[in-house]
């Protein structure tokens, strides 16, 4: 019996058909956006302001850091449904210390400690037990949400008197920048960068191709979804952080519906819920996509119940051409 397997003479054609694919999405999704843009500028006066752009980078930008950890997850084959909910947590358990006396930056880093540990408590139960991403992640989402609302009585922590430097994390700028943004592009190029060229990225899209020919050719598969189901929730609590830092408060109730937010920037950007594609810069091109539709409906004074229903067609609309771009690479 013949087993199928992988080898490094593979790469180079596999990567070569999948990234004419993937930068023919991108290109597409920039076409996209630059059509938007002409179009709500004459829609509506205040789309290209400066006030405007901010506002829309500056929420796009901590949200595209959450956005990286679910793309490197559904490359490697799974999902992560508790990304909003592992958010709030973070931004709950650093608020709670900081209350408690807790240096902010110490603070911060336990929380973001916690955060990753429960991404590796769900990598445990996915590859040691034998559960399903969706179910796990799903349990964890409810859990998280109810540690938030329980140790705070679902009422925003004041973190009013957190010091200025630490502040300056979500508020500072240098120069004309954003602090934030300059964060957010840094972690686009580290991230880019490792996926695309290190050994050990590529062993994400090997075991989300086709994870049994990955075990077979040595890769421990097992290994790599532990660290990319850990991986995404350490970024979340990272994301956590820049919030409350941002925000100078810690709200249990933060990242309702976030997962429906970034599963569909990735999708969007090329990512398949089936694994074994996708790219940073593609899931980023989906973040401002989804950015700039929001800011339009916002500008345009479309019913925010509108919104969610445009939201969740724009997420369906996704997942269908994904569905008929995996049945014609199957054929």
């Amino acid at each position: 019996m013949k087993t199928s397997t992988l080898t490094e003479t593979d790469a180079p054609i596999s990567h070569g058909f999948l990234g004419r694919m993937l930068r023919m999405r991108e290109t597409g999704l920039i076409g996209i956006i630059l059509v938007m843009f002409v179009v709500m500028s004459f829609a509506s006066p205040y789309f290209l302001t400066w006030i405007n752009m901010r506002a829309m980078v500056m929420a796009f930008a901590v949200e595209g850091i959450v956005v990286i950890g679910m793309t490197i997850l559904l490359i490697s084959g799974g999902i992560d449904l508790s990304v909003g909910s592992v958010t709030a947590l973070a931004m709950v358990v650093a608020g709670w210390l900081f209350l408690a006396g807790v240096d902010p930056w110490v603070a911060s880093a336990i929380a973001i400690a916690v955060c990753t540990g429960i991404g590796a408590i769900m990598g445990f139960f996915v590859t040691r037990v034998g559960l399903h991403h969706f179910i796990v992640s799903l349990a964890v989402m409810v859990i998280a949400r109810g540690v938030c609302l329980l140790g705070t009585g679902g009422r925003p922590l004041g973190l009013f008197t957190l010091p200025p430097e630490f502040k300056f994390i979500g508020q500072g700028s240098i120069g004309p920048i954003p602090l934030v943004i300059i964060i957010f592009v840094i972690t686009v190029i580290v991230f880019d960068y490792l996926l695309r060229r290190t050994t050990l990225f590529r062993k994400v899209f090997y075991t989300g191709s086709n994870e049994r020919a990955a075990a077979y050719s040595g890769i421990r598969t097992k290994k790599v979804v532990f660290l990319t189901t850990t991986l995404c929730s350490a970024l979340c609590g990272v994301a956590g952080i820049i919030y409350m830092s941002r925000f100078g408060s810690a709200q249990p109730t933060f990242g309702l519906g976030m997962e429906l937010n970034v599963i569909a920037a990735a999708v969007i950007g090329g990512a398949s819920l089936n694994g074994g594609t996708g790219s940073i810069l593609g899931a980023i091109l989906g973040v401002v996509l989804l950015s700039v539709v929001s800011s339009s409906l916002a500008l345009l004074d479309v019913s925010v119940y509108w919104q969610d229903i445009i939201r969740g067609s724009i997420l369906l609309v996704a997942v269908t051409l994904d569905l008929y771009m995996n049945k014609n690479r199957k054929h």
